[in-house]
């Protein structure tokens, strides 16, 4: 919730190709043997082991990653080991360089840590990820494997992208043999967190949950532990706090308070706790930085996230979600602007763009509002409010300090008037979702004709990483741009056509907006099925984007339907979610 927010989802000047420069969960080990490469810089969503997908190759990796095995965690000797993706062929090579001496974390804080290491867990999954392309079937299943630590209330915390789409999940304690399985009690894709318990009462014999501790200071010395690629047994990397701020959260398309360290976070961290040198836990590792000019630069989710999370959950019962402002606003750090805006000049703040339909304030806040403060916190022309000692921080982070359904107090210059509104906060509604938060894709089929809801994962299924240049400008101006103007809003395209005799001439269509029905409009995919499954009409009239029409004769085109889902071998017309 920042400036230009809409335009800030992902990568926006130059792809990774050009600049070298990729934000990954990069911390998910990649374990089944029929995997191209198993050690992915991606978020689990983007990845698969099956050897025939039509994904898009992925790279591999970057930089030598500094690693210490925890047996080692006190020895002066470095080492640093490169994992190399052999022309994708899943061959790795491990080259071991030495580096030149570094300051090693003191003793007494590796006594401190040592203890906390046996709450680490080993996560094993299997996940089945949704065919967005096929959205009647899955695709091939593949395994993985990633960290996790125990918490209180027999709980274990891991990343979302570690879990996500899961089959199966097991965990396996330190030193144990044993993997017992696992339950997902909640999956929190905004702040990539997971939470998971497990049933039997023997895995939770001789382990203490962590402790959470304070935010850490800049320079700060870390421990990130877990079980990273290069071994099974359980890895330790030091390192210290080195930026701290408002970070793009790469699974959850949001952006949530982040620590960077300099503490290599390879593949399998993923969920692995961060400790201070009290042994107390201060963040999940979750992503890295990958670019020719850097090295070991990770990401944390810090505690104030964690905690967030875990009373989310608590309060209740599910997780609910990170709220937002709901608008779109504008640096004032123009004087003429300023004073256009009628502000004085001990007054300061921003101007809103735009105010999204869909948020409970909608009716509120108006464009060219100027907030100045939040909850009584003053809000810099740059958008920033006070956070530490010498230090501001975006104020979208205090709206993540929220819960969604909390009322805050927001006051705006309008018309060179002050007004404090008590608003409601709620949840963040794209027009084009991020995420369908697991459930299965929604499809229509009639004519031969496969409607679909367009979503982020819609997208990569369909123009691979690189969608936000490959996928057609209409669809990409809506998905950086647009809002949603009602709760149940979907952008629904023909995402194919299945050929057949009915359909002859509108094979080229591919993934074209749906703008209308017999004249009527398309609210979402649930509406077109009702009213296309209710037409008595001679015809079957679609409205595209482009000015194109659709046109089927009704009787044929539904006659038809059974004979191309056969030809296909496809179950259903449509989606169990818009049978009812």
């Amino acid at each position: 919730m920042g400036e230009n927010k809409k335009g800030k989802r992902g990568r926006k000047a130059k792809t990774p190709e050009a600049d070298d420069t990729n934000i990954t969960t990069m911390d998910i080990q990649y374990t089944n043997p029929t995997s191209a490469d198993d050690a992915v810089s991606v978020p689990a969503s983007e990845s698969t082991s099956d050897p025939g997908s039509s994904q898009p190759a992925r790279r591999g990796r970057g930089r030598p990653r500094k690693t210490e095995n925890a047996n080692m965690a006190g020895s002066p000797e470095r080492r640093s080991s490169r994992h190399m993706d052999q022309n994708g062929d899943g061959g790795h090579a491990l080259a071991v360089v030495s580096e030149p001496p570094m300051m090693a974390p003191s003793r007494e804080s590796v006594e401190r840590v040592v203890p906390a290491m046996d709450a680490v867990v080993k996560v094993f999954c299997v996940h089945t990820e949704p065919n967005f392309s096929l959205p009647w079937q899955r695709k091939r299943q593949y395994s993985s494997s990633s960290s996790g630590f125990v918490i209180g209330g027999r709980r274990v915390l891991t990343n979302a992208h570690s879990v996500e789409h899961h089959t199966q999940v097991k965990l396996k304690k330190r030193g144990s043999e044993t993997k017992y399985l696992a339950t997902v009690l909640a999956i929190g894709t905004e702040c990539d967190i997971a939470m998971l318990t497990v049933s039997d009462d023997e895995f939770w014999k001789g382990v203490s949950p962590l402790e959470f501790g304070e935010l850490p200071a800049l320079q700060d010395a870390v421990t990130v532990v877990g079980y990273p690629i290069g071994g099974d047994t359980i890895s330790v990397t030091s390192g210290v706090v080195s930026r701290m701020e408002i970070l793009s959260y790469v699974h959850g398309s949001t952006e949530l308070l982040g620590l960077q360290i300099d503490a290599a976070i390879n593949s399998g961290n993923s969920g692995g706790p961060a400790f201070n040198d009290k042994g107390e836990c201060v963040g999940i590792a979750f992503q890295s930085l990958k670019h020719e000019d850097a090295e070991n630069i990770g990401y944390v989710i810090p505690t104030p996230v964690i905690k967030h999370f875990i009373q989310d959950y608590e309060k209740n019962g599910a997780y609910t979600g990170f709220p937002v402002l709901g608008i779109e606003w504008q640096k004032m750090e123009n004087p003429d602007l300023r004073i256009s805006m009628g502000m004085r000049p001990d007054q300061k703040g921003v101007r809103i763009r735009r105010v999204e339909p869909t948020a409970p304030h909608s009716h509120v806040l108006q464009p060219s509002d100027v907030i100045l403060s939040f909850d009584g916190v003053n809000i810099a022309n740059d958008g920033t409010v006070p956070f530490r000692h010498g230090e501001r921080i975006g104020f979208s982070y205090l709206v993540s300090q929220k819960y969604t359904g909390d009322s805050a107090l927001v006051k705006v210059l309008r018309n060179s008037e002050i007004h404090v509104y008590n608003i409601k906060l709620g949840t963040h509604k794209r027009l084009i979702p991020a995420h369908i938060k697991g459930k299965p894709p929604s499809y229509y089929i009639v004519g031969g004709f496969v409607f679909a809801a367009v979503s982020v994962p819609y997208l990569r299924s369909e123009y691979g990483k690189d969608y936000e240049f490959d996928a057609p400008v209409k669809l990409l101006d809506k998905h950086l741009h647009a809002m949603a103007e009602s709760i149940d809003e979907q952008l629904v395209v023909v995402s194919q056509v299945l050929v057949a005799d009915i359909n002859i001439g509108y094979e080229d269509i591919v993934n074209t907006q749906v703008l209308a029905f017999n004249g009527k409009p398309v609210k979402n995919l649930k509406s077109l099925v009702s009213m296309v499954e209710n037409c008595d009409d001679k015809y079957l009239k679609f409205d595209l984007e482009y000015n194109q029409m659709v046109v089927l004769e009704t009787k044929t085109a539904k006659a038809s339907t059974l004979d191309i889902l056969l030809t296909h071998c496809i179950p259903s017309a449509m989606s169990d979610d818009l049978k009812s």
